[in-house]
């Protein structure tokens, strides 16, 4: 261990004793779940999760997927450490929607495994996770569940002061750095907010000897080749407040340029720009007493770059409406009716363009309604969609012709909570949801190199039907928690790539597997279990944490199990705080993944061993929070089960090896 590092660690030792009264006073605050219920209700019928604070530092890392892996029922499509989204429930890409501040982000990370989310979880306050059908209050595309990333840059409070917050990290293997500022202030009638961040990092370090090529030079090392990444970005924003709530604006820019790891010499470079309005009046009178408005408009580019020369380049501009209203409680009944409108223009071109221009229109009418009874409550609602999609002819690629679409789904689902006993609370729910296909599920006809297949679309493909059922149970005594959710979805023409058995020659000479989308019944069941107890009372704490989950999905017409489903999971932790002072160190045990479609390989099963050393001092008008993290301390070598690359790119991309992270955050 590096002597200057034994040093610090020691004078910080000296001096941890006189923060410990101090040190109380920054204890993390209960998070505050608002994705899962628009009347604001703290118990949700609907299974959540949320990240903030000391949590969110430690699980901070370059993409959203990787962030939140490892929460109950989220894995990651890990296509690389910047490339990768969250799958809940063994459900990815446009069946999980990402939303920012609860309105569409705009980028096009659900169309191709190597297209990143346009978020960086070192810019935000929050995050929260959805599992489950929310299609009834986002869409079709929330079908399998919701991950809201929330910010302060339109501020929703008051403000009377100036407050800052500074963030910083260091990942010594990987030779990653990031650093993030927040100002924001206001004089009560008036509010701002700024933030910037940049991240940037070399290719990753893995514990195998990987090939890799640059050019006309070859090397083999301990790195993913063709990992290393920077991503930066800035955004403004403010609030006028009246009597009856407030009004804002924000604009915000998120770039970031990433190495492709299923491809040596191929490189993305993403820019985001997102221009943000929000509004709500409160305390009306008449039959509605709130309003919400949300609008925002979305310009999002990207171009792949195949050693420093342009290619395919894609590019989507958008735009979203959100309008929610309250209505006046009705004896014990309260409700929300709204509305929403997006659409978006989607261009793909270069000579790997899989799928053609199109134009996707959407509109939206829905209700929420909340009852309460005297042993808990009841929540039920309904959706009305209108979905059309279209594409358009390029002269210069023949086989993009011209075609439109038009679909109505429709959605709606039943809930119920109910307190047993002070401790207990069960839930159940209903969902019957709706997804209308994406254009690229449509029209897709080009290879797709990321997915190493050859992608044709189906433009007679229907509506995607789901209904899921799902039971839990709660208990909360103290510090001590415990929740358990079994849920099982049936598809009616669940819509996924199949491989065709037939083989497509390439201009290059190259020959790539087709696979074709289609649509065929299937079913997903699984479970998540996650729980807390206090081992240990008074100036030391001792916490010990259980959580566990399991898929199950197939098609129900020939019994094959479905690909990139997360096997069976079980993680334990034990977390230890005094004074000042923290420590955490957790194992998380992933079996081998052997339920795979023919002809695919089997994952072996792993075990990662994580720790983590937190100090807090908290002292008027400010914090601090430094943190040192291990993550796979064991150094094991590892494949994600839910990873297209481990089946088409066998060995090419493990899931990275031991990292220390230095972390400071600063807040006054």
């Amino acid at each position: 261990m590096d002597p200057f590092f034994v040093r610090a660690l020691v004078g910080a030792l000296c001096v941890a004793g006189p923060a410990c009264a101090q040190s109380q006073a920054g204890a993390t605050l209960a998070p505050v779940i608002v994705t899962g219920n628009p009347l604001g209700a703290t118990d949700l019928v609907t299974p959540a999760a949320s990240l903030s604070g000391t949590g969110l530092a430690l699980r901070s890392q370059g993409s959203l997927g990787e962030t939140l892996n490892g929460l109950p029922g989220v894995s990651s499509t890990y296509f690389g450490p910047v490339a990768s989204r969250p799958v809940i429930r063994g459900l990815d890409g446009d069946r999980v929607r990402v939303l920012a501040n609860g309105s569409t982000l705009g980028d096009v990370s659900g169309l191709s495994y190597d297209h990143g989310v346009a978020a960086d979880a070192i810019a935000v306050e929050r995050i929260e996770v959805l599992r489950g059908p929310a299609a009834l209050l986002y869409g079709g595309t929330a079908i399998g569940g919701v991950v809201n990333v929330i910010d302060n840059r339109i501020p929703r409070d008051r403000i009377e002061a100036m407050a800052a917050k500074l963030d910083a990290g260091h990942v010594p293997g990987n030779r990653e750095g990031s650093a993030a500022a927040l100002l924001e202030g206001g004089t009560g009638r008036m509010a701002w907010h700024g933030d910037l961040f940049r991240r940037s990092s070399g290719d990753v370090r893995v514990p195998v000897q990987l090939p890799c090529t640059n050019g006309a030079a070859a090397w083999v090392a301990n790195r993913i080749c063709n990992s290393s990444a920077r991503a930066e970005g800035a955004s403004v924003g403010g609030s006028v407040f009246f009597d009856h709530g407030y009004a804002g604006l924000s604009a915000g820019t998120f770039s970031n340029r990433y190495g492709s790891v299923a491809e040596d010499e191929v490189t993305l470079a993403m820019r985001s720009r997102r221009l943000a309005f929000e509004g709500e009046w409160r305390r009306l009178s008449g039959w509605f007493e709130r309003i919400k408005v949300q609008a925002s408009r979305n310009d999002y580019t990207h171009t792949e770059f195949e050693a420093a020369v342009a290619g395919t380049r894609f590019a989507q501009a958008g735009n979203d409406l959100r309008v929610e209203a309250g209505h006046r409680a009705w004896h014990s009944l309260r409700g929300v009716w709204g509305l929403q409108a997006d659409g978006s223009r989607f261009s793909a071109s270069g000579t790997e363009a899989f799928t053609p221009s199109s134009r996707t229109r959407q509109s939206a009418v829905f209700a929420y309604e909340e009852l309460g009874v005297p042993w808990g409550r009841l929540d039920f609602g309904a959706r009305v969609e209108r979905v059309d999609v279209r594409s358009f002819a390029d002269p210069m690629v023949p086989r993009f012709g011209a075609a439109m679409r038009g679909f109505s789904p429709a959605s709606a689902s039943a809930g119920a909570l109910w307190n047993v006993l002070p401790d207990w609370q069960l839930t159940a729910n209903l969902a019957r949801s709706e997804r209308a296909p994406r254009d690229y599920e449509l029209f897709a006809d080009g290879p797709h190199l990321a997915t190493g297949a050859y992608e044709v679309g189906r433009p007679g493909l229907g509506v995607e039907r789901s209904t899921s059922f799902e039971l839990g149970a709660r208990w909360k005594r103290g510090p001590h928690r415990f929740e358990l959710n079994a849920w099982r979805t049936r598809f009616r023409d669940y819509i996924f790539l199949a491989r065709t058995g037939a083989a497509r020659e390439q201009e290059d000479g190259e020959t790539l597997p087709e696979f074709a989308y289609t649509a065929a019944n299937a079913a997903f069941r699984g479970a998540e279990a996650n729980g807390r107890i206090r081992l240990l009372e008074g100036s030391h704490e001792v916490d010990a944490g259980l959580r566990a989950d399991l898929v199950r999905a197939h098609r129900l017409d020939t019994g094959e199990p479905l690909p990139r489903i997360a096997p069976l999971r079980v993680g334990v932790e034990v977390e230890w705080k005094h004074c000042a002072w923290g420590a955490r160190l957790g194992a998380e045990r992933h079996a081998r993944q052997v339920r795979v479609p023919l002809g695919e390989l089997a994952t072996p099963g792993y075990t990662l061993v994580t720790a983590a050393v937190t100090y807090r001092l908290t002292a008027p008008p400010g914090s601090l929070l430094a943190y040192l993290r291990v993550g796979n301390a064991g150094d094991r070598l590892a494949y994600s089960a839910s990873s297209i690359l481990t089946q088409s790119q066998p060995g090419r991309v493990p899931l990275p090896g031991r990292s220390v992270k230095l972390g400071l955050q600063a807040t006054f």
